[in-house]
């Protein structure tokens, strides 16, 4: 794996690496280990985010969606998780629980995301994204390119330098979205853009 550099966030890098097979055996794994701990109360799981993306570089977390019913409060999936060595994480994105799964030597390796299960699942932004980005290599390099570009920056959260890449992923989402012939979505707000008449 060739790390080009890190990404300095609050006294710490992250480090952004070139795509790795290895990445969809993590995501498999995971899901086994997810389908035997919730069984029956998972509807779907999907490997998002830009591990998920043949080609494209990224921090080597992989990130999960898994939508469930009944959707719990976290407590339920703390209880659940803890002994996977997940950890609960604060997100200021209303209705998912966000998980982090870290190993012995404090490496972190996941990140999983719990939502309620509903018909819009499939629209959500993270998966029209990634499946535009799938047919799409010249975006990939695109992207690539940017993150080389960000990589040189420093950031006082990791919140930051993901919000850096907000004009890409907009433009990205809009495409996607206008495809499956949905209407346009701010990606961080989720609130409908009014088109231009």
């Amino acid at each position: 794996m060739v790390i080009w550099t890190g990404v300095k966030v609050e006294s710490m890098a992250i480090g952004i690496v070139e795509y790795c097979e290895k990445w969809k055996r993590g995501f498999e794994d995971e899901r086994e280990l997810m389908v035997t701990t919730f069984r029956s109360q998972i509807k779907a799981i999907e490997h998002i985010g830009s591990t998920s993306i043949p080609g494209q570089s990224a921090k080597p977390i992989i990130d999960i969606f898994i939508a469930v019913s009944p959707f719990r409060k976290v407590s339920f999936y703390d209880r659940k998780l803890f002994a996977l060595s997940y950890r609960k994480t604060p997100t200021d994105i209303a209705g998912r629980h966000l998980f982090a799964r870290y190993t012995r030597e404090n490496t972190w390796t996941h990140n999983l995301h719990i939502l309620p299960w509903d018909v819009e699942f499939y629209s959500r932004n993270e998966i029209l994204f990634r499946d535009y980005l799938r047919k799409r290599p010249d975006m990939v390099a695109r992207y690539n390119d940017l993150k080389k570009l960000l990589v040189l920056r420093s950031f006082s959260s990791l919140d930051e330098y993901t919000k850096a890449k907000t004009q890409f992923i907009q433009e990205v989402v809009d495409l996607a979205r206008i495809e499956k012939g949905l209407p346009r979505q701010n990606v961080w707000t989720m609130e409908y853009i009014k088109e231009d008449k």
